[in-house]
């Protein structure tokens, strides 16, 4: 019975784009080679890392979820861990919650792409609004000294 599965992993900074893609390619075979199906992909990018891994503070962020048998991602951990190009890996299996949960998440990144492709709104330009003249404000000492004395007062 296939489950559905979620792995993120680090690849090292140093890589082009055309490694980090091989890398990628790596992974998504290894999982359709194994009887397993990719859902969905996405390509996080070059981010910082929370605390220094080998000496590296930011490195490639990449996710993949995909339905595979239970005993395939013992197989996919172990390649992680010959891949001298990983730095970190997570792979959690996803309850029935958290698979709805990564499906609406989907479909809203897909509608939030499509949007900015529609026409460009121009936003309302504003009409710059006279102010009225403020009075001047003249402030006497004879105003202030009462209300000191009554907080002196009640402290007191």
């Amino acid at each position: 019975m296939l489950k559905q599965y979620e792995t993120v992993f680090i690849a090292t900074p140093v890589l082009s784009e055309q490694q980090m893609k091989e890398a990628v390619a790596k992974y998504t075979k290894l999982i359709t080679d194994n009887g397993g199906e990719v859902v969905y992909e996405e390509d996080w990018g070059l981010r910082q890392l929370a605390y220094p891994i080998q000496h590296k503070t930011s490195g490639f962020y990449y996710l993949i979820q995909f339905k595979a048998e239970p005993t395939f991602v013992e197989i996919l951990e172990t390649q992680y861990f010959r891949d001298e190009r990983i730095i970190r890996f997570l792979t959690v299996a996803l309850d029935k919650d958290a698979v709805a949960y990564a499906e609406h998440r989907r479909e809203n990144r897909g509608k939030a792409k499509a949007a900015p492709a529609a026409e460009p709104v121009a936003e309302p330009v504003a009409e710059p609004v006279a102010e009225p003249a403020a009075e001047p404000v003249v402030e006497t000492p004879e105003a202030e000294a009462p209300a000191e004395e009554q907080t002196n007062e009640e402290n007191a």
